[in-house]
This record gives C-alpha cells, structure tokens and sequence, in this order.
C-alpha cells in the first residue's frame, strides 16, 4: 500500500532535520541544474523545495525529468537543512532530498502563470477558475472569510445569539430589487422567490420570543451588476428584540474590535466616532466617508455669487476642497482632473481651481472676475495655506456632492493617502427615511402657487419640518390651503 502524506508543504522546520517524510501537491516550479534537479512543491499550506540528486535511481531521474508545471505529485524523502536559505518562505531552511517520486496526475501546460501576479486576464481566469483558486490572494481570501466568520459566530455565541437557518424557498416579499423565482414542480405555473435577506422569519423569530437571532446568509437580488452589488452575496444577519440604538451600536462596535483583535492582531480601544447623515454628506459628499485624509468640502457660495461669472451666479451650492501642497500640479495634471470629474459616472460640467503660490498671491482659472482680495477670502474659508491647490464644484447640491467627493478620493490616490493597514470606523447616524425628488419639487411648482421650501430651510419656517411637507402633500392632494 502507497504511504500518504505524512506533512504539508508548509510544516517542515530545522527541527525535522533527518526526518523521513511524504508530501503531496502540486509543482509550483521545476530548475533542472543538470547534477541536481530543484521541485518546488505546493498545497495550501505552502512550499517545499525537493531535490533529485545526481546520484539518484534512475526511475528517480527519470519521472523528475518529464515533471511540468501543476503536476500532481507525491513525493517520500529525508529533510536536511538547506545550504542556500530562502528567508522568503516558512519551509526556507529545510529541503526534502528525494528517495521516491510518484505523477499522480499529469497536466498540460496552464493557460496563466499560478503565481499572485498572474499572467492572466480576468476573463482567462473566470474560465479556469480552479487554476486561479490556487494562487496565494484567492486561498488567502477564503481563509480569511472562514477565520471571519468562526471568529463572528464566537463572538455572537457570548453574547447571547442563536444561529437559526431560515428558508430559502419562500413567496415573494417587496424588497429593494426584483426576485430571483424558482419554478414550483409540484404546482406548476407556479413559482418560489429566492430571499433577497431573511427579513420577514427574523421579525417571526422576535415575536416567537427568540429575541436574539443570527445567521450568516446567502441572500438573492435580481439586478444590475454594480462593484458593490452583486446578485448574490453574503451578510451577517441579525436581529434583537428590547433594544434602542445605541444597544446595537455597542455590540457591532465590539464585533468589529474583536475581530480585528483575533484575525489581525489589532487591538482597538477608543470608541469608534460617530457623525450623523447630513454632516457626512455636506463635509465628504458620502453616506460611507473615508476619513483616513481630510479634504472636507466648504462652502464658498456666499462669498463668490454676484460678481458676474455665470455657472457660480446659477448655481445652488458652491464647494470647494483643499488638497495640501497640490499648488505645483501642471496644467495637464489639472486638465485630467477637469476630465474626471466631467465622466457620464461623475457628471460635472467643469473645473474651477485656485493656486495658492508660495509669495502669497493666487492664479485662478476665473481670475477674469475675481480679485486677489476675493481668492484670498476663498482661501481663508478653506483654511487653504501658501503652496496648497483649491478645487471647486458649483450646481446642484447632490451634483456638487458627488463630483467632489469622487475628486477628494482620486486626488487621495493620486497623493497615497489610502493607505492599505490604516483603519478609521465611523458610525453614520440619523440617515433619513425620505427625500423629495426632482420631479416631486418640479409638480409642488407647477401645479400650486403655493412654494415648496427647500429641505435645508424647513427649519427656519417650522419648527417641526414633517408638518411643512405634510401640508404640502395636503394641498397637492386634496386642494387645500
């Protein structure tokens, strides 16, 4: 009987030196020196450098000589310490001299190279999917989403939760897309709808009394393909009963620093900050900001209406950002950014920029209607500094919104500022319910002289905002003052 592996190739140490052993895998690489012959061999775990000596049988030499690239292989040897160390890998002192080899399987030659930078484009690999899933960043990915989530269901097991499976055959509920629909054998014209999240059993579990529910599900959504949106996904599901929100924040909060403890080694202790929608949205245009760099927006819009330039004379809002000694940028540097932002994706009609020089004088693209004295007070409101660049938007709120935020994130790019291993939560709070749409604001308009205030004046003429837009809808719906 054929002996199995006795180790992976990612165990061995100087401390198995003389050892007798049996690996398995496949070959990552092949370097026939002539006297002696290298095998790098790989499993999940990791590589083992084998060696075929000169002196070895010839059955030896011979298999070693036809091996190619992701052949299957089993090989027996004994472990001695290297003479060339490779401190690149675990197993680097060690080598396994070859007393047995055996071809499992044969393979042709792989359409892309098995290496983390890989020859291959994305749609070779998609093709030859299980050639990409043993390259190092795809088998890291999954054991990271395993560790992900034993560490998750540890740490919800401590505080109480039950891991309960729901249903994936169910009628169909109103979500946010359209189901996925399972054709129903036992009734035919009939029809199950796939989940797009286990919304309406975990609100049953609440009323059964388990009021401590979750699962990590698969969930179903019939759409459009986004980066971050794909028709099915994985989220961690929960729910509680008896519980306000700051209940769930503290115990997301503490999910999240425990499994930065346990899978990174990062212990995290200050409280995770918190801002509320409408902040977030008026400093970084976003409802999930990045906030490991700054270049918050500021609005100039009081300060550079009136003085005859057109596209800030009309617009709504005027924003700016400060990208810190960005002053030097060229004028192709600057026309790319102008093309970025005016993308179908972004939508902006143009560019406006400021140039702090380092005597303390400004050059404009709108020096034509601005003054030194107007740029300075721009730069001011930015808190802008001598060799610092201003960037500014002008239309529409949202439009503003997002094209900066979308020009705060390329300039990050541009300046390395995301950088990988730094890590900033922010709890995003108070998101609204309901927002009036264009259209809702073009028919208040045109059908009533009554005028709809805008969302961010409701304030100033009522205390209670939800009693402005309740008689709003009252006069649009039933004619009454």
């Amino acid at each position: 009987m054929t002996q199995s592996r006795t180790h992976n190739c990612g165990e061995l140490r100087l401390s198995d030196v003389g050892k007798t052993v049996t690996l398995a895998g496949w070959v990552q690489k092949v370097r026939n020196l002539g006297a002696m012959t290298f095998i790098d061999l790989r499993d999940r775990y990791g590589i083992t450098q084998l060696v075929v000596e000169e002196h070895s049988s010839a059955e030896l030499l011979e298999t070693a000589s036809h091996l190619g690239r992701e052949y299957v292989i089993r090989a027996t040897g004994r472990v001695v310490e290297r003479a060339s160390k490779n401190a690149k890998i675990p197993t680097g002192e060690i080598e396994v001299v070859l007393e047995s080899l055996d071809v499992l399987n044969a393979s042709l030659t792989p359409p892309f190279t098995i290496e983390d930078q890989s020859d291959g484009g994305d749609e070779l690999r998609m093709k030859y999917r299980f050639l990409d899933l043993r390259r190092n960043p795809l088998r890291n990915a999954l054991m990271l989403r395993h560790r992900m989530a034993h560490e998750i269901r540890n740490f919800l097991d401590s505080r109480g939760f039950l891991e309960i499976e729901t249903p994936y055959l169910i009628k169909s509920t109103p979500e946010g897309a359209r189901d996925f629909i399972v054709p129903s054998r036992m009734n035919p014209g009939e029809f199950y709808a796939l989940p797009q999240s286990p919304q309406t059993f975990k609100q049953l579990l609440m009323v059964s009394g388990y009021d401590r529910y979750f699962q990590i599900v698969r969930c179903f959504r019939d759409e459009d393909l986004r980066a971050d949106r794909q028709p099915e996904f994985t989220q961690i599901d929960c729910e509680m009963s008896f519980v306000d929100r700051d209940d769930v924040l503290e115990l997301f909060e503490g999910m999240a620093k425990y499994l930065f403890k346990n899978i990174l080694g990062i212990n995290m202790t200050e409280q995770f900050p918190r801002m509320t929608w409408a902040d977030a949205m008026e400093l970084y245009g976003s409802d999930k900001p990045d906030i490991r760099f700054g270049m918050t927006f500021n609005d100039i819009t009081s300060l550079a209406q009136g003085k005859g330039f057109g596209v800030f004379d009309s617009a709504e809002y005027i924003g700016a950002i400060c990208a810190e000694g960005c002053a030097g940028y060229t004028r192709k540097q600057l026309d790319a950014l102008t093309e970025f932002v005016k993308r179908p994706q972004v939508g902006a009609k143009g560019l406006v920029y400021v140039r702090c020089e380092a005597d303390g004088s400004y050059r404009s693209s709108v020096d034509k209607f601005y003054g030194q004295e107007d740029l300075a007070r721009w730069a001011a409101r930015c808190g802008a500094k001598p060799g610092d660049l201003l960037l500014f938007a002008a239309d529409k709120n949202k439009v503003v919104w997002d094209v900066l935020g979308n020009l705060r994130l390329e300039i990050a790019r541009q300046l390395d500022l995301l950088k990988k291993d730094d890590f900033k939560f922010l709890w995003v709070t108070e998101f609204p319910l309901l927002e009036w749409s264009d259209e809702e604001n073009r028919f208040m308009a045109m059908h009533h002289p009554f005028t709809m205030p805008m969302e961010e004046d409701w304030d100033k003429i009522d205390s209670d905002p939800g009693a402005v837009r309740a008689k709003a809808y009252d006069i649009v719906l039933n004619g009454t003052e």
